[in-house]
C-alpha cells in the first residue's frame, strides 16, 4: 500500500536524513538506492516501510509504501513515523521568520533551507542511542549501537534490503553486562541500558507517557535513573518529543558550535549557552540543529 504525505513548508529530504549515515552505518534507517528504509513494529510483529521523495525543497512529495495490500495499520504507522522521522511536527517557517534577522542564523537559511531535525520515534531508542553516544565520538557511538542492534534487533526485508528493528526491552532486559562488553560498551553503558530496560518491563517508569509532562518533569524522572544526566535528558526532549524550547548546552558539540559563531572560538560554559540560547524562546531546538548544520559546512570557517 501507498500514502503520500502533504508537507507544510520546505523540507530537504537528503539532507534532513543524511545524519542517518554521515557517521557510519544505521542498520535501524537504512538510505539506499534514493530511498529510505525502515522496519515498524504492529504489536508483537515487525514489518517494514520504504520512503522515496520527489519534487523541490518548497514543495517536496513524499511517498510512503508498506507490503501487500491490505496492511492498513502498518501504513498508517509508517506514516505516522516518517512525519517524526522528517520533523513535520515543527514549525520551520515560524522559525524563518525569527531566524532570518539573526546575525548568525541568517546568512545560514539559505545554505540549509529545509533541514528539520529528524526525531527519533521509539523513547526506548532514543535513550539507548544516548547511552552509547555518551563521553565518546560520533562515529565510535554509531558503530557500538550498530553492534546492539545486530545482535539484539530483528532483522526485516524491506524492498530487498535488510533493515533491523531496534531490541525492545523485554530482549535488553535479558542480556547480561557481558554480552554488551562484547560489542564495545563500557561496563557501566552496559548496566545503564539493562537497568533502564528492566524497568521498563517491570512498569517502573513509562517512557512513553513522558510526553504528556513539562520538561522538568521529564529532566526529574530521567535523571532519577543511574546513568542518565541533564544532557541525556535534553536530548531526549529535543530529538524524541521535539521540545522546542530545549538546548543541550552540557553537550560538547553545542558549546562549540556557540564557541565558534558566538565568541570567535574562545569558551563558553554553559550558563552562557543557556543565556544565548533563551533568546531564541520555543525556537531554540531548531536554532541549535541549524547551528550544529552549519559547522559542518565547508566554509563554516
Amino acid at each position: 500500500m501507498k500514502a503520500e504525505i502533504r508537507v507544510n513548508g520546505p523540507l530537504d529530504v537528503p539532507r534532513t536524513l543524511e545524519r542517518y549515515r554521515v557517521w557510519g552505518e544505521d542498520p535501524v534507517n537504512r538510505l539506499v538506492d534514493g530511498a529510505f528504509v525502515r522496519a515498524v513494529r504492529l504489536g508483537e510483529t515487525w514489518t517494514g516501510f520504504e520512503l522515496r521523495w520527489s519534487g523541490s525543497v518548497d514543495a517536496p512529495r513524499l511517498l510512503v509504501s508498506t507490503p501487500g495490500d491490505r496492511r492498513t495499520r502498518a501504513l498508517e504507522a509508517a506514516v505516522a513515523e516518517v512525519e517524526r522521522l522528517c520533523g513535520l511536527g515543527l514549525d520551520l517557517e515560524a522559525f524563518y521568520g525569527v531566524a532570518k534577522d539573526d546575525p548568525v542564523l541568517g546568512p545560514l537559511l539559505p545554505r540549509l533551507w529545509g533541514l528539520r531535525p529528524t526525531l527519533s520515534p521509539d523513547p526506548l531508542e532514543a535513550l539507548v542511542t544516548s547511552v552509547c553516544a555518551q563521553q565518546i565520538t560520533l562515529v565510535f557511538a554509531f558503530a557500538v549501537r550498530a553492534r546492539l542492534v545486530r545482535r539484539f534487533g530483528t532483522p526485516v526485508t524491506v524492498a530487498g534490503h535488510t533493515v533491523h528493528g531496534f531490541p525492545d526491552a523485554t530482549c535488553l532486559a535479558r542480556a547480561r553486562v557481558a554480552d554488551l562488553r562484547r560489542l564495545q560498551l563500557t561496563t557501566r553503558k552496559a548496566e545503564y541500558v539493562i537497568a533502564l530496560a528492566r524497568q521498563v518491563v517491570r512498569g517502573a517508569i513509562d517512557l512513553r507517557a513522558l510526553g504528556s509532562r513539562s520538561n522538568d518533569e521529564v529532566i526529574q524522572a530521567l535523571t532519577a535513573m543511574r546513568g542518565f544526566g541533564r544532557w541525556t535528558a535534553e536530548w531526549f526532549l529535543a530529538r524524541h518529543l521535539g521540545r522546542g524550547d530545549v538546548c543541550a548546552a552540557g553537550d560538547l558539540a553545542v558549546r562549540r558550535a556557540f564557541e565558534h559563531f558566538f565568541n570567535r572560538g574562545r569558551a563558553l560554559d554553559e550558563t552562557s549557552v543557556r543565556r544565548r540560547a533563551a533568546r531564541w524562546g520555543s525556537h531554540q531546538n531548531l536554532a541549535v540543529h541549524y547551528l550544529l548544520a552549519g559547522r559542518r559546512l565547508p566554509a563554516a570557517a
